[in-house]
């Protein structure tokens, strides 16, 4: 199951991971370093800590992707977002971006290396059950999707 395949639609996965980096990087730019902070609400992420997110999950997804390839009925370490989110007022936004760049290059250039039969191993989630390393690529787009709209919104507030 993808909790963010409504996101995805019937866009293409490996061309939305491909995209996201220099989506958040335009991003970046328009809201500057300050405004990057600014939470738009009490209780909600600013775009400075999504980023951070994004790179914190794109390190898991590294690993995810890895294991499921590298073992059989690989399970999947589930994590508590909001937990590893309590760190993020003392990360850098650009440091943030840059650790997402370069872990999500590496793990495009991981993907292209999946043979194709490769991409319908099942894996677990123990809270969303039986999915494949295919679901995985998709839930990885997806995330990023929501993510995005959440920063698109912030920025068109800006605007």
């Amino acid at each position: 199951m993808n909790p963010y395949a409504k996101f995805l639609g019937g866009k293409n996965p490996r061309e939305v991971i491909g995209a996201t980096a220099g989506k958040l990087r335009h991003y970046a730019d328009v809201f500057g370093s300050r405004r990057l902070g600014q939470s738009p609400a009490p209780g909600k992420w600013s775009a400075r800590e999504i980023i951070a997110h994004l790179a914190d999950c794109e390190i898991v997804f590294a690993y995810r992707l890895r294991q499921a390839l590298a073992e059989n009925q690989h399970v999947i370490q589930p994590f508590d977002q909001d937990i590893w989110a309590k760190s993020y007022a003392g990360y850098d936004g650009q440091a943030a971006l840059a650790v997402f760049s370069s872990v999500r290059q590496w793990n495009i250039a991981f993907i292209g290396t999946i043979p194709q039969e490769s991409l319908n191993k099942k894996v677990t989630h123990p809270e969303r059950g039986e999915m494949t390393i295919q679901t995985v690529i998709e839930t990885m787009a997806g995330h990023d999707l929501n993510h995005l709209g959440q920063i698109d919104a912030m920025a068109k507030k800006l605007a």
